[in-house]
């Protein structure tokens, strides 16, 4: 029978990986295997545990430890030289921002990397970042509230003339949106009035211990929206000639609500969980701590994966639960629909190989594909179409990007002064803290112009009810 004092001697390190080859032994001598064949065997998984991952049974457990406990042990070098990475518009970008993304390109796993116009700071890279990684994922570079999304619903030409001359059809959609979602920090619907989607049958939330704690309180946000930035907007959308191809419209004016929430409780609890988990295996300087990565070839990677893209698919139903509550409240159906994710990891192909693309406050904007660029709710948001531009990694802004922190609009903006602006643009704001007024933003005008390589704006949204947390500074 295999001993401890062979192990060692073979060269096994301590960890549970140890503990599940001398199980493995002893298996192996009860079924009649030699001394010699047993040694033999596990020595093969030793020195080679990636090609036994895929085995199932103790064996491929065994070699997926081992792959995990080598990574904890593994100590990455830094580039010498980063990377280089391009950056648009530049002028309208905080120089910490940036510094941020060279940070990301220090990584031995990192490829390539962009920054889009509305960048700012944020935890690991900058909101407006756009890392691709090879064989490896990076928690912090999805960001906290995964698959944080856009959506909008562009309903027929005579609803808006509806909406601008009778009163109560505005009131009926100020009451769809208020009453058709929840705002705020933990905010839910009860049991009695919980939203249902098929997303809450996906089988991947049995597949780990944290997602089967996660399942219920997803349930009970589905359909709901975050703090912050995250809002509901009914407005007019004018689409040009340009737009009248992709979203199969004439040009002209339409009523839309739009939206913008992610995945709530779920994917802060995702991001907090594995991004203590890369931190741990992926040893790293101060200032890139928080630019951990999960291999892929691990366990904790592989759980990680499926749980961001769990997360992503309940986004999606997020935002498709509670527009469908809204039209059905507002009885009308909508003619289109268009959404994105941002704040989300693909695995692409770039430059002829298959790398996870992280875009944390980052539109994808492959040849053709349509996005969402809000701008704040005192300015205007655009569809695009994107141009596939590689250099970028096929990607564009998310916003207009924040021109002061939360802190700093909190403390010098003052109220008279955002309410003066919303009045003069005939905008209804419905809650909405002084950290989200236009004022804190940068110019999306401006920030699409630095952009015209990456996107073409096809449709114009002008927000006439703004529906938002009420207080930034204490929810969310």
């Amino acid at each position: 029978m295999v001993t401890s004092k062979e192990l060692k001697g073979m060269g096994w390190p301590k960890g549970k990986a140890f503990g599940l080859a001398l199980e493995i032994g002893r298996e192996m001598h009860a079924g009649g295997s030699t001394q010699e064949e047993i040694l033999a065997h596990l020595d093969e998984v030793r020195e080679n545990p990636a090609a036994f991952r895929e085995v199932e049974g103790p064996v491929g457990e065994l070699a997926v430890k081992m792959i995990s406990e080598a990574a904890k042990r593994d100590v990455p070098q830094l580039r010498e030289t980063p990377i280089d990475a391009p950056v648009w518009g530049r002028e309208l970008i905080d120089a910490r921002a940036i510094e941020q993304l060279e940070n990301a390109m220090d990584l031995p796993v990192t490829v390539a990397g962009a920054l889009m116009p509305d960048a700012h700071v944020g935890y690991g890279i900058p909101i407006g970042g756009v890392v691709a990684l090879e064989d490896a994922v990076a928690p912090y570079m999805v960001g906290v509230d995964i698959a944080c999304r856009m959506m909008m619903s562009i309903y027929p030409v005579d609803f808006l003339e509806d909406f601008r001359t009778k009163i109560n059809v505005r009131d009926g959609v100020r009451k769809a949106m208020v009453d058709e979602t929840r705002f705020g920090m933990g905010a839910k619907f009860e049991k009695f009035d919980r939203r249902e989607h098929e997303v809450m049958d996906d089988p991947a939330w049995e597949e780990t211990k944290l997602l089967r704690h996660l399942k219920d309180r997803g349930h009970a946000q589905l359909g709901t929206s975050g703090t912050g930035n995250h809002f509901v907007d009914a407005g007019v959308i004018t689409i040009s000639e340009e737009g009248t191809n992709d979203l199969g419209l004439a040009p002209g004016e339409y009523f839309a609500l739009m939206s913008h929430s992610g995945s709530r409780g779920v994917g802060a609890n995702i991001c907090n969980h594995y991004s203590k988990l890369a931190m741990k295996m992926t040893t790293l300087p101060k200032k890139h701590r928080h630019l951990a990565w999960l291999p892929m070839e691990t366990e904790e990677g592989e759980e990680y994966w499926l749980s961001m893209n769990l997360a992503g698919r309940y986004a999606s139903a997020n935002h498709h639960t509670m527009h469908s509550a809204m039209a059905k409240s507002i009885g009308e159906k909508p003619l289109v629909q268009v959404e994105n994710h941002h704040n989300f990891a693909w695995l692409e192909e770039h430059g002829g190989r298959n790398v996870y693309v992280h875009r944390k406050g980052a539109t994808p904007a492959g040849e053709g594909e349509l996005g969402i660029v809000p701008g704040s709710m005192g300015h205007d948001s655009f569809i695009v179409r994107g141009k596939g531009n590689e250099a970028s990694l096929k990607s564009a802004s998310h916003g207009a990007g924040r021109l002061m922190s939360r802190r700093q609009a909190i403390d010098t903006l003052p109220k008279k002064e955002r309410n003066e602006w919303l009045a003069e643009l005939d905008i209804e704001l419905i809650g909405g803290g002084m950290d989200e007024a236009p004022m804190a933003y940068k110019n999306i005008e401006e920030v699409l112009a630095e952009q015209t390589d990456l996107l073409t704006p096809i449709a114009r949204f002008r927000p006439k009810i703004v529906l938002m947390a009420s207080d930034g500074k204490s929810e969310g």
